[in-house]
């Protein structure tokens, strides 16, 4: 999703301007509606014909109801580069080795079997406005992630209280974090005051991925261990949410958690994992030196392989946990919303309102 600024008075040919500048996406390629039905078409099903919501290029946007804040779906031939985060990765290569160290340090791929983090359990509110937005405004076409944060007791039990969504652009299969460091910055400061802290990722698979035969794929599997190696957390989770069928015909929404293996994460600081692989099947990631899996040296590893389940569960936010805390900081939240950029000032008293009903709810 991203965010297109024009006037009050704009009309849709001046809209379709805006996104050219702003996105890069000629005006001749665009298909603009209100419907998020958009997202889903295919083939001929896509023509100009089947959306005219938007059609007539002189209406002004609030003659269709547009305002602030409001909703379009766009529809596009064609690609376009979308500049993100750079990723260096670590590790050196080019050393001289005798066969002896070749032999010494042969890698072998093993599962896991526990993994540090115990169980992960969503606060149910946080979840469910997490998939219910997914579900309702993207229908699990474009990819969707956030950062949890919570806590984590002796056990390596994790409860995550809210979920954090930064800044990003989602495609079918990939999703492109554009991190605003000092907005992120601010939830954890905000965070650190109700003790709390990231413990891990989150998002979704679009209904496409759905239909595939793997758990994450491969671009998953690198951008989880990305963000598992930043945050030296022991017990980083992640959790991924899509749509599963049902016995009744129908779909229901489906959370499971996981850790990536010590192994995993050691792997990709160290810069084994290759990642411009076109043809390779997403359900591998490409080594760039041989590795031996089940006594046979290959440069393929299933991403199951580098996956430990962990047992999901749910709960409510506890009333004495939040409502002690927001009182005791109230003063402090206060100042801070004084003294946070205008840009971020909405953003966290928006936070502060959804913990502080999340307590009247159980008064």
């Amino acid at each position: 999703m991203e965010r297109v600024t024009v006037d009050a008075n704009a009309t849709v040919k001046q809209l379709q301007y805006a996104i050219a500048e702003t996105l890069n996406v000629p005006v001749s390629q665009q298909l603009l509606s209100r419907n998020r039905a958009l997202l889903l078409a295919k083939g001929a099903d896509r023509d100009a014909a089947s959306f005219t919501d938007m059609k007539n290029l002189d209406s002004s946007l609030s003659s269709l109801g547009l305002t602030h804040g409001a909703m379009v779906y766009l529809v596009y031939s064609g690609e376009r580069v979308v500049a993100g985060p750079p990723v260096t990765p670590h590790g050196t290569f080019g050393k001289k080795m005798t066969m002896d160290d070749l032999i010494a340090r042969q890698t072998r791929i093993e599962r896991q079997e526990k993994p540090h983090c115990s169980s992960l359990s969503l606060d149910r509110d946080a979840a469910n406005s997490f998939q219910n937005y997914v579900h309702q405004s993207l229908a699990f076409a474009v990819k969707r992630g956030g950062f949890m944060y919570g806590s984590v007791n002796e056990a390596g039990e994790v409860s995550v209280e809210f979920i954090y969504e930064p800044p990003q652009q989602g495609s079918e299969d990939r999703l492109l974090l554009m991190r605003d460091m000092e907005e992120e910055k601010h939830a954890d400061i905000i965070a650190a005051g109700l003790g709390l802290r990231k413990v891990g990722f989150i998002f979704t698979q679009t209904v496409s991925q759905s239909k595939k035969d793997y758990t994450l794929s491969s671009i998953e599997i690198r951008q989880a261990a990305q963000l598992h190696a930043e945050s030296e957390f022991e017990c980083w989770a992640t959790a991924i949410v899509k749509l599963e069928g049902n016995d009744e015909g129908g779909t229901d929404v489906h959370f499971e958690a996981f850790q990536l293996s010590d192994q995993c994460v050691k792997l990709y600081k160290e810069g084994w994992f290759v990642e411009d692989c076109p043809d390779l099947d997403p359900k591998l990631s490409r080594m760039a030196k041989d590795v031996v899996i089940l006594s046979k040296d290959t440069r393929d590893v299933d991403n199951d392989f580098f996956l430990v389940l962990v047992k999901i569960l749910d709960h409510e936010v506890q009333f004495s946990f939040l409502s002690v805390l927001l009182g005791f900081l109230s003063p402090y939240l206060c100042f801070f919303l004084l003294i946070l950029p205008h840009s971020n000032l909405m953003w966290a008293a928006d936070m502060r309102v959804v913990l502080a009903k999340k307590v009247s709810i159980r008064i």
